[in-house]
């Protein structure tokens, strides 16, 4: 999905909020992990612009380190928020794609999770076949879950909504997302109900994740507001005010309509109910 929002690492250094100097400084360092974590995300969070900036986040990526327990973090912290920021500061990153590439086999799920995730907003079609790899054994394969951890095979989340977000609707990519529809989980059901409506415009793919609005749990829910914002369904406005969650998730979700979205309701209708969300 339009990646979940995240809140901010705690700075392990207190005082002020960093400049954008002061993170490139921490970044380039190498000696403390931990300030190399907030930096990392300091710079995907301000969007920045520093021309050290995507150098110096290749260059955590491909850092791996074990667990720091003095600092507590934990094993490729690092190099995980180093390619969540390398996604944000899409497109100016194009040049991290094959390093990101790379780490799509790192046997540490979360590092795979956020590279995927950055090749999405990278929309980089080089990724393509690498992540089909990934999720073709199927929802019984790939989607299954790990006899010792809550997690699943693969972090099918994460690559069903890369290869919507890089927007190649070719045959053999529909034929690989389209299984994950009958996924147990619900949260995969809505990744990939939005992975195929960003591709094929399909109402039936946008139903689907309407539906989900209407379901039990918080969190299914707020995931499918999430996915209908990124996919720009403008004809799930209604049901979007309706949805039992925060308006502020509700928002965020109208504005992806008014950014991905064409067609009915027009954008006076959503910037209006955006108002009265307010």
């Amino acid at each position: 999905m339009t990646a979940r929002p995240t809140a901010a690492p705690a700075d392990h250094r207190a005082g002020e909020p960093i400049n954008e100097s002061e993170a490139i400084a921490r970044l380039r360092q190498n000696a403390d992990p931990s300030q190399q974590y907030y930096a990392a995300w300091w710079l995907g969070r301000m969007r920045s612009q520093h021309p050290e900036a995507v150098p110096l986040l290749r260059d955590a990526l491909r850092q791996r380190r074990g667990r720091d327990p003095g600092a507590g973090i934990e094993e490729n912290a690092v190099a995980r928020n180093a390619a969540r920021a390398l996604g944000k500061l899409a497109p100016a990153a194009t040049d991290a794609i094959p390093d990101l590439l790379a780490v799509l086999g790192d046997p540490d799920d979360g590092l795979r999770e956020a590279a995927a995730r950055a090749l999405g907003d990278l929309r980089a079609e080089s990724a393509l076949k690498p992540i089909c790899q990934l999720l073709a054994s199927g929802p019984n394969q790939a989607g299954a879950s790990r006899p010792d951890s809550p997690r699943m095979m693969e972090p099918c989340e994460a690559l069903l909504e890369a290869l919507g977000d890089i927007g190649i609707a070719d045959p053999a990519v529909l034929a690989v997302v389209e299984p994950f529809i009958d996924h147990a989980r619900p949260l995969i059901r809505s990744a990939a109900a939005r992975a195929l409506l960003q591709l094929t415009g399909e109402p039936r793919w946008g139903d689907l994740l309407v539906s989900l609005l209407n379901h039990h749990q918080l969190q299914v829910r707020r995931a499918a507001l999430m996915d209908l914002g990124a996919a720009g369904w403008r004809p799930a406005l209604e049901s979007i005010r309706r949805t039992p969650a925060e308006n502020s998730l509700k928002l965020i979700a109208l504005r992806g309509l008014v950014e991905q979205g064409c067609g009915a309701p027009a954008e006076d209708a959503l910037l209006a109910c955006m108002d009265e969300l307010l």
